[in-house]
C-alpha cells in the first residue's frame, strides 16, 4: 500500500476506537507530512482541539490559499455592497473581520451600520476594532442566540462568510429560515463540498487527499497550522466522540436549504478554487 492507504487505514482505525493500531498505520505512512503530523497528534500533547492555538488559525486563515480566496470574498463582497448600498449590514460568523473589513475598504458605498455576529470575544474584539469608526454593533453570540434576541429588527443585507457550516444540522433550517425573516437578501460563501457518507472509506479516503494538499500550502507554519488547526477538525470528522466544529454541503444541497427556508431567487456563482473544495457565493433573496 502507498502512503495514501496507510493513512486511510489509520483514520478508519481511530475511528473504530482502535488508537494503537492507528498509529502504527499512520508510522507506516510516516513519508507523508500528513502521516508524521498525525503521529505527533496522537502521541503528543497537543490535541486539544480548534482555536485552543489562537495563532494556528491566524496562520491557517491568513496563509496558503486562504490569501487568494480572501482577496477574492472581500472583492465581490465591496462590488455588492456597491450594487446594492444597503443602509445597514449584519455579518452573522463575521470572525476577526478578515472578509469584511478589507470589503468595506474596498467598496464606495458604506453602510450607515453593522452588526457583528461572532461567539468568540477574541475574534469580536479583533473585528470591532479592524471596524472603528464604522458605527459598527458587536454582538458575541451564536446565530441562534442572536437571531432569539433581535425581535423584528430586518436588514437590507446579511452575510455570512464561511461561519453557517459551522451551525449544526438540527439547527441550520432554523437559522436559515431567521435569515429569511429578518434580510432583504443574504450573501453566502460556502465550499462545494462532494457528497459521501460519513465516514466510509471513500470519504476518508478524500479527506486525507485534501488534507494532505492543504497542509503543504504553508511551508514554514505547516506544524503549527496542522497540529492547532487542521487536524482537530479533520478528527472531529473521522472520530465518533470528536468534537465536531463544521458540516458541510454540497452548494446544491445550501440552494435547497435556502430554497426551503423561503428564499425565492438563490444563485450560486464559482468563487475560488481552494484546496479543501471550490468556493462559491451563494445570493439569496
Amino acid at each position: 500500500m502507498d502512503d495514501t492507504e496507510f493513512l486511510v487505514e489509520a483514520l478508519l482505525e481511530v475511528r473504530d476506537g482502535n488508537q494503537a493500531a492507528a498509529v502504527a498505520a499512520a508510522r507506516r505512512a510516516a513519508g507523508s507530512t500528513l502521516g508524521r503530523e498525525l503521529i505527533e497528534q496522537w502521541e503528543g500533547v497537543v490535541g486539544q482541539g480548534v482555536y485552543h492555538q489562537p495563532a494556528a488559525f491566524t496562520a491557517f486563515v491568513r496563509g496558503g490559499g486562504n490569501v487568494k480566496l480572501y482577496t477574492r470574498l472581500s472583492d465581490e463582497l465591496a462590488r455588492l455592497y456597491d450594487e446594492l448600498e444597503p443602509a445597514e449590514l449584519v455579518d452573522v460568523g463575521c470572525g476577526d473581520g478578515l472578509a469584511l473589513a478589507p470589503a468595506l475598504e474596498r467598496a464606495a458605498w458604506a453602510p450607515g451600520r453593522i452588526d457583528l455576529v461572532e461567539p468568540s470575544a477574541a475574534l469580536l474584539e479583533a473585528a470591532s476594532t479592524r471596524l472603528t469608526g464604522r458605527n459598527a454593533h458587536a454582538w458575541g453570540l451564536t446565530a441562534q442566540q442572536f437571531f432569539a434576541e433581535v425581535g423584528d429588527r430586518r436588514w437590507p443585507l446579511a452575510q455570512a462568510t464561511f461561519s453557517l457550516q459551522s451551525v449544526p444540522p438540527e439547527d441550520r433550517a432554523g437559522v436559515l429560515r431567521a435569515l429569511r425573516e429578518h434580510a432583504d437578501k443574504v450573501v453566502i460563501a460556502e465550499f462545494d463540498v462532494p457528497e459521501y457518507v460519513e465516514p466510509s472509506i471513500d470519504h476518508v479516503r478524500s479527506l486525507v487527499t485534501r488534507y494532505e494538499r492543504g497542509i503543504a500550502e504553508y511551508g514554514e507554519d505547516a506544524h503549527l497550522v496542522a497540529q492547532g488547526f487542521l487536524l482537530p477538525v479533520l478528527l472531529g470528522q473521522v472520530v465518533p466522540d470528536g468534537v465536531r466544529t463544521n458540516w458541510e454541503k454540497p452548494a446544491a444541497t445550501w440552494a435547497e436549504q435556502l430554497s426551503a427556508a423561503g428564499f425565492a431567487d438563490v444563485v450560486v456563482t464559482p468563487l475560488a478554487d481552494y484546496w479543501w473544495s471550490p468556493a462559491v457565493l451563494i445570493t439569496a433573496s
